[in-house]
């Protein structure tokens, strides 16, 4: 019974809650329907008092309502820009103008001319009006006197879609005609009035729900505590909280934001622009209301973190709400992190940007280039003299040389590169150099010992704005080469001792680069000094052939290619092309060997393919001794081309060993590539080499390079054969211009191998200028052969050389009849020497030597070696041929064509 009361009481206890509960939310549904009715009734009263009070004012209203709804109608900019808009227009707003109420719509253009108007007569003519401020975009209403009277009219722009004003749209009426239209329009205003009130009741009962529904039922004393609770967690966070409204007023300031910004306690509800103390970059950016993320911004010594975001999102702003973070200590150790990430940043480059060549100059440049602007403004070099000559440097005073200037002008005022300096003991570049440490100068203006060295000097650059420095010796292995020295002029803050270690470590790094260079530079040019020492200095005087020659080292440095020319008995001349594979002294040292080796063979007047014999051997013997001596790895790989050019018989003999072919330039302009046995390398041994014979017409250009010129690793070896044919089809062209043209034409900016090219043009001795006959086989045929010799000479106008010519002849042709054999034939020829051969079927070979008192013969040789400038034998598939060479008489000019010899042009020595 107890349970069953209570129970009843309870349940009669939230009947009565819910009762009052309904009975409050109906007393609110209607007062709020009551403050809506009188809302509306008010709106219709004010809107009628309005309508018949201020006539003006409505005509005004009425007017722009008509002229802005016109002006963006659908259609109108592309009517105004028809050819003819009054067409369009006028016909529109007639209809309009009196369903809208109003008296008149003008249409017009930007110079006030109309297209519309209800009196047609006054179309075309000037619009009686303001019309300036809408032409800038503005609407504009006034009251004038038109032709319809006292009217009251609104002037509005029309845009295209790109914002620019087309045209203008002005409507009004007369201010008698508004009492009456507003009288017309009173149905639909009180229509519209109960509409309202229908819709304002609905409106009303569905937000008393919704709000019901949104605090779940919550009472006052609930929704009281919960603003209770959000106040004191936005006083408690870390972080401010500003919330300014539309009209600057601060309308919200945490604790935290009132600390942070210094904000007076009565600071909320106030305008911003009055409150004393807050900084004003931060007032500003609150004032302007733009968004911020993360901006930094002083305020009373401390940097706050700004984010700020308007309130309305949708309908545009209502106000800011900025949250503020005290960032003085977080940016503190931010700036210090970014100090250390541009210096680690700073090592990097110079690490990755200093010695990337073998050049001490071109690393000094890197190092200057590399300093500038992130660390100095200006940066010079100077190392000691020495140092750049590939030298220790020496302790004999403090000699440099300025190797490098760079900085963030063209006109450093200090010393230019190239001028060698000579330090005083108070600089501080004297002192770096002696002691080995970096030197320090904050303010070059009170460094007299500076100063001291070039007084006008140090003054230009003082004016020049430069006022501290750093001068770092650049020191590796225990040797000092010189000083870097960093200059600030446009940077206000002196150098100081973070400053210097920095730049110990940059130079550091720039130090092992340049004595890596400075090596480089002494082994390269010792070994540069023994190829030029290796290679020809000068082309030996000859007429067989008119010669051209070009050797260009790799940028590796010295390897062993190399050319020669070699005149030979019998006007001939033998033309060689070598490569021995390698770069460095034993590439060239192995090529001197060959060189050398080649001068040896070719005097045994052997023909090509027996020297490439000779030569195979040569080589294979050299590969043995390194090897078993352990002193190195043999010769890795040697090619070469060795050719015979006779200018009687136009002969040319041409063996190869591994080597490419020789290129043919005919003179018809012509290129052929001759196909000759292409022999192994040497070093090979085992195979023999084969001679191929040519007879080449006058003028023809034989071209003889290393594999250097043809291949490249951007292209085929086909490709280049071929731009070597093409660079070379110019007839008329010269052989010293077509070297030029072939390097130009095959060889990049910078070639990774060497080349050697060889062009000579051959040439024919005028049959006038050679004699020969058969001498028959018997000793008494001597004296009518001296005879025949004398004639020619005297028709060669040397006779002066008769007698010791007779005398020649007559040894060599007793020898060849008495110990030859047939058949004999003598040959002389009228060239740079006056040479005499005896050929004759048999291989043996006369021997000077000496004869005894009591010996009959055995002198004949004696007298020959002391009257020719030289003799010798060679041999022909036919037997051999004994030759003699006279040097001509100072009085006999040399024959045409005839050439001294021309020293070699060789590159000089560069890292």
């Amino acid at each position: 019974m107890v349970e069953r009361v209570g129970r009843s009481r309870r349940v009669s206890d939230r009947s009565l809650v819910a009762r009052g509960r309904r009975s409050v939310a109906g007393q609110v549904f209607v007062l709020q329907v009551v403050v809506v009715v009188l809302l509306v009734v008010g709106a219709i009263l004010s809107l009628l008092l309005e309508a018949r009070g201020n006539s003006e004012a409505e005509a005004k209203n009425r007017s722009v309502a008509v002229a802005e709804t016109f002006a963006h109608s659908p259609g109108v900019v592309d009517a105004l820009q028809s050819p003819d808009p009054s067409a369009v227009l006028q016909p529109l707003t007639e209809a309009a103008r009196g369903p809208a109420g109003v008296d008149f719509i003008v249409v017009m253009d930007t110079n006030g001319i109309r297209y519309t108007h209800p009196l047609p007569d006054r179309i075309g003519k000037r619009f009686v009006g303001t019309i300036q401020p809408s032409l800038e975009g503005h609407v504009y209403t006034e009251s004038v006197h038109g032709p319809l009277g006292h009217e009251v009219q609104a002037v509005v722009p029309v845009t295209d879609s790109g914002g620019t004003v087309v045209g203008l749209v002005s409507a009004g009426l007369k201010v008698k005609n508004v009492n009456t239209a507003g009288d017309r329009q009173l149905p639909v205003i009180l229509g519209t009035g109960a509409a309202a009130l229908a819709v304002a009741t609905a409106g009303s009962a569905l937000i008393a729900r919704r709000l019901k529904r949104q605090t779940h039922g919550l009472g006052p004393a609930e929704i009281t505590r919960m603003y209770e609770h959000h106040d004191a967690v936005l006083h408690a966070v870390r972080e401010g909280v500003v919330i300014v409204g539309q009209d600057s007023r601060l309308l919200l300031a945490n604790d935290e934001a009132k600390e942070l910004l210094g904000l007076p306690p009565d600071a909320e509800g106030r305008n911003l622009g009055d409150l004393r103390g807050l900084d004003a970059e931060v007032a500003e950016l609150l004032l302007s209301g733009r968004v911020a993320t993360d901006e930094i911004h002083r305020a009373g010594g401390r940097l706050i973190a700004v984010n700020q975001r308007p309130t309305g999102r949708h309908r545009g702003s209502l106000g800011t709400v900025a949250t503020l973070r005290d960032s003085t200590d977080l940016l503190a150790l931010s700036g210090k992190a970014e100090v250390a990430g541009k210096r680690l940043e700073l090592l990097y480059e110079a690490g990755v940007g200093i010695g990337t060549t073998l050049d001490v100059g071109r690393t000094s440049e890197e190092l200057a280039r590399v300093a500038v602007p992130a660390f100095a403004d200006f940066v010079t070099v100077d190392l000691a003299d020495p140092v750049l000559h590939g030298d220790e440097p020496t302790s004999a005073g403090v000699d440099l040389r300025r190797t490098a200037v760079h900085g963030i002008r063209e006109d450093p005022p200090f010393y230019p590169p190239g001028k060698l300096i000579a330090f005083l003991a108070s600089t501080p570049q004297a002192r770096g150099f002696d002691s080995g440490s970096s030197q320090v100068v904050p303010d070059l203006s009170v460094a007299h010992g500076w100063q001291a060295q070039d007084p006008e000097m140090t003054r230009r650059i003082l004016d020049y704005g430069v006022h501290s420095l750093i001068t770092t010796p650049l020191k590796a292995r225990g040797m000092v080469l010189g000083v870097a020295n960093f200059w600030r002029s446009q940077k206000p803050e002196p150098f100081d001792d973070e400053d210097r270690s920095l730049a110990e470590e940059m130079v550091a790094r720039a130090a092992v680069s340049i004595d890596n260079a400075r090596r480089y530079t002494r082994e390269h040019a010792m070994a540069v000094t023994l190829q030029r020492s290796l290679l020809p200095r000068a082309l030996p005087g000859q007429n067989a052939l008119e010669v051209a020659h070009r050797y260009l080292p790799a940028q590796s440095g010295v390897s062993g290619d190399w050319f020669d020319v070699i005149p030979l008995p019998g006007s001939r001349v033998a033309l060689v092309v070598g490569d021995v594979v390698g770069h460095g002294l034993h590439a060239a040292a192995t090529m001197g060997r060959l060189r050398t080796a080649v001068h040896n063979f070719s005097a045994l007047d052997v023909p090509p393919d027996e020297l490439l014999n000779h030569l195979d051997e040569l080589v294979n013997r050299i590969d043995l001794e390194e090897t078993d001596g352990d002193i190195g790895s043999g010769v890795t790989g040697a090619t070469c081309l060795y050719a015979i050019y006779d200018p009687v018989s136009r002969r040319c003999d041409m063996a190869r060993a591994g080597h490419p072919p020789p290129a043919l330039v005919h003179p018809d302009g012509s290129v052929a590539f001759p196909d000759l046995p292409a022999g192994p390398p040497l070093g090979i041994g085992g195979h023999p080499f084969e001679t191929a014979e040519l007879y080449l017409p006058e003028g023809t250009q034989i071209v003889l390079y290393t594999d250097g010129l043809i291949e490249e690793r951007t292209r085929d070896l086909d490709v280049g054969m071929e731009l070597l044919r093409a660079a070379l089809t110019d007839r008329h062209r010269e052989p010293e211009d077509n070297c030029d043209q072939v390097l130009d034409a095959l060889l990049p900016e910078r070639p990774q191998d060497d080349v050697a090219l060889l062009i000579a043009r051959t040439k024919v001795l005028d049959p006038g200028r050679v004699a020969e006959r058969d001498v028959p086989s018997d000793p008494s045929a001597v004296a009518d052969v001296r005879l025949w010799a004398q004639q020619r000479l005297t028709e060669w106008g040397l006779g002066d050389l008769a007698f010791e010519t007779e005398l020649v002849i007559s040894e060599l042709a007793t020898n060849a009849i008495r110990y030859g054999s047939p058949p004999v034939r003598i040959r002389l020829l009228y060239d740079r020497f006056l040479i005499c051969e005896v050929a004759d079927g048999s291989d043996t070979s006369p021997h000077l030597r000496y004869a005894a008192t009591t010996d009959e013969g055995g002198r004949g040789l004696f007298l020959v070696a002391q009257v020719a400038k030289r003799w010798g034998t060679r041999y022909t598939p036919q037997g051999k041929v004994i030759w003699a060479e006279q040097s001509l008489p100072a009085s006999v000019g040399r024959p045409a064509g005839d050439r001294t010899a021309v020293p070699a042009a060789l590159p000089a020595a560069s890292p």
